[in-house]
């Protein structure tokens, strides 16, 4: 501003000069008033301090107070209108066949309308049936059930909705005889579904035909009157049986197992002298003719032994507690290569036997038995064709060692390759 001054040449009134002592004493002093706090009480928790001090930093209360804004409703806001009129009303229950009549307060202005509770009141659908329709098809032995005594049945299963037990109770014992309520329902089912036969109400898919087993209900009732009337020393000896049949089937897994790996270390032993079987062989075409060291092999015969031995499919046997699938029956074990279920499957298929059949018990134990027995056929399969590839080395050789003798075989001692012959005698010419 002075500089403005200057260039328009305007007077400007003589400043004072600037002194420590003048800024001193021009500087305002500002006092800050600390905020009142209110000092937490001795011996009060600082988290129950905090649940009293609230966000205004406002004291708390010495009494409770109730500001109206919590989780209470509001009071009811009555106006100056007039109130609707109410009338004590008579009203009757559709439900009831006695014409009873009842009141109950309702707005004057409401049309007269159903009892709405008559909904509820659901009826079931009792069959009834003619003289000419029980003489034709639903009389049975005078000593189990005659006509009284089935005409007062479906009256009960009308009068209580069917509920079998009040029915049992409510049976006329004096009149007709004593009839549990596996008798009672029975015989209802009987008659309801021969009365559906007849007047073709079974072709309603909607309506299916209920077969009752009088029979096993009676049996699963005393099974369940047994188990309820054990003794404690009959619970602890049952209790420990199962435990013992825990351990056996521990045992039984463990057994198994090793069975298994002995089987893995037969096979790997298996390949490993066939293997080396072939390694001489390539080693004895190599050699000199008169240099041809004698070396041992095996013999055909026991190299069928040994494929057969270790033939066969042994299936896991489910008969362990807990629940389980039929169908787990059908799986091969852990034991089997990929190679043999390959070739199990090609038989199949050449066979034209269904890879996945219905797992019922008895096609379970069959299927399971065919898959063994073409396992051993395969393994007599891969046998031959071993003892075949033998035989043609052993002819090679007997040629290269004697070039002037030829060894022939007859026919009827030659192995055809798909399948398994009897080899009764080995003859040689020269």
């Amino acid at each position: 501003m002075a500089d403005v001054r200057d260039i328009l040449d305007i007077e400007r009134p003589p400043t004072p000069e600037l002194t420590k002592e003048s800024l001193l004493a021009t500087k305002k002093k500002y006092i800050y008033e600390k905020a009142k706090t209110m000092k937490r009480p001795e011996g009060m928790h600082r988290e129950v301090f905090a649940l009293l001090y609230n966000d205004n930093k406002d004291a708390p209360p010495l009494l409770p107070t109730d500001t109206g804004l919590g989780y209470k409703q509001n009071k009811a806001r009555l106006g100056m209108k007039k109130v609707r009129k109410w009338e004590w009303a008579p009203f009757t229950n559709p439900a009831r066949k006695d014409g009873a009549v009842f009141h109950h307060w309702r707005r004057a202005t409401d049309e007269q309308k159903e009892y709405p509770f008559a909904k509820f009141n659901k009826q079931l659908q009792i069959p009834t049936y003619t003289i000419n329709e029980y003489n034709t098809h639903l009389r049975t032995n005078p000593s189990k059930w005659n006509k009284q005594q089935t005409d007062h049945l479906f009256d009960l299963a009308k009068r209580f909705d069917v509920r079998f037990v009040v029915m049992a109770d409510r049976w006329d014992r004096d009149m007709h005889g004593t009839k549990s309520v596996e008798d009672l329902k029975e015989r209802y089912y009987e008659v309801s579904g021969i009365l559906q036969k007849v007047r073709g109400q079974a072709t309603n898919p909607e309506k299916k035909i209920y077969v009752y087993d009088a029979e096993h209900e009676r049996k699963r009732k005393e099974q369940l009157r047994k188990l309820f009337d054990r003794t404690q020393k009959e619970i602890e000896e049952e209790q420990q049986l199962l435990n013992e049949l825990k351990k056996i089937e521990v045992r039984k897994k463990e057994r198994e197992k090793k069975t298994q790996d002995l089987q893995k270390l037969i096979s790997q032993a298996d390949q490993g002298d066939l293997a080396a079987n072939q390694a001489n062989r390539k080693q004895d075409k190599k050699l000199n003719k008169k240099k041809v060291p004698a070396q041992q092999r095996p013999s055909k015969v026991e190299l069928v032994v040994s494929s057969i031995e270790s033939a066969g499919i042994k299936f896991a046997d489910l008969r362990g507690t807990g629940v389980s699938l039929r169908s787990q029956r059908l799986k091969y074990p852990a034991n089997v290569g990929q190679k043999k279920i390959k070739a199990l499957e090609a038989l199949l298929a050449e066979y034209k036997i269904e890879a996945n059949p219905p797992p019922t018990d008895e096609i379970c134990t069959a299927f399971n038995e065919l898959r063994s027995d073409m396992v051993l056929l395969y393994e007599l399969r891969t046998a031959l064709q071993t003892c075949n590839f033998e035989l043609e080395s052993l002819k090679h050789q007997y040629e290269m060692l004697c070039p002037d003798k030829t060894l022939a075989i007859p026919p009827s001692l030659q192995m055809p390759s798909d399948g398994v012959h009897k080899v009764t005698s080995t003859t040689t010419t020269s």
